[in-house]
Parts: C-alpha cells; structure tokens; sequence
C-alpha cells in the first residue's frame, strides 16, 4: 500500500521560511518523480514543484520559481521543499504526489499517488 505523508506545514509571517518534508512508502521511490502541489480555498489545484527520479531536474511554477527548492533523498524515501520569502499568496494544503507515468517534462506528467496535504497559512 503506497503511503505519502506530509509534514512541516504551519502558520508562518510574511518573509518567514518553511521546509516541507513527504516521506513515501510503498513504493520503490527512485522509480518516481515527485511532485508539490497546493490548493488553496476557492482555487483549483495548481503545479508548485517537481522533481525527477534521480533529483537532477527540477521544474518550478513561476509564482515560487526563485523562491521554493524541491529537493529529494532516495535513501530515506523522502522530498521536501523548502519555501522562503513566503507570501499570504502561498497559503494553501499543499500535497505531494508521485508518478510513475514518463514524460518529457516534468510539469506534463500524470501522478499517480497522493498524500493528505499539509496546511500553509502565511499571515500579513
């Protein structure tokens, strides 16, 4: 049974940083790329971050790209991202996902998994 789970996720000030973590299990997590995804109240689901199987390519929304870093760590089955230069914009659950489904880009690609999301509220 494939399991992701989110942590990290808290209320935060304007400026503040913040590190996300998905720890997966289930699944042979080097096969996967993963991704970071957030929703946010009203507003559908968006593309934060991805990142490839063995970590060297990474894609970013243009809305955190400068500002968020997808990283991962197949050895403990885990990605983060850490958010810095947070703005009330970036309040969201934010989820991570993973796909086994190739693709040329990272930011076209199906995902298969999902976790149950992680709240970031960033206050003003």
């Amino acid at each position: 049974q494939v399991q992701l789970v989110e942590s990290g996720g808290e209320l935060v000030q304007t400026g503040d940083s913040l590190r996300l973590s998905c720890a997966a299990s289930g699944l042979t997590f080097s096969m996967y790329a993963m991704g970071w995804f957030r929703q946010a109240p009203g507003k559908e689901r968006e593309m934060v971050s991805a990142i490839s199987l063995s970590g060297g390519t990474s894609y970013y929304a243009d809305s955190v790209k400068g500002r968020f870093t997808v990283s991962r760590d197949n050895a403990k089955n885990t990605v983060y991202l850490q958010m810095s230069s947070l703005k009330p914009e970036d309040t969201a659950v934010y989820y991570c996902a993973a796909s086994h489904t190739p693709s040329n880009y990272l930011k076209d690609r199906k995902f298969n998994y999902w976790g149950q999301g992680t709240q970031v509220t960033v206050s003003s």
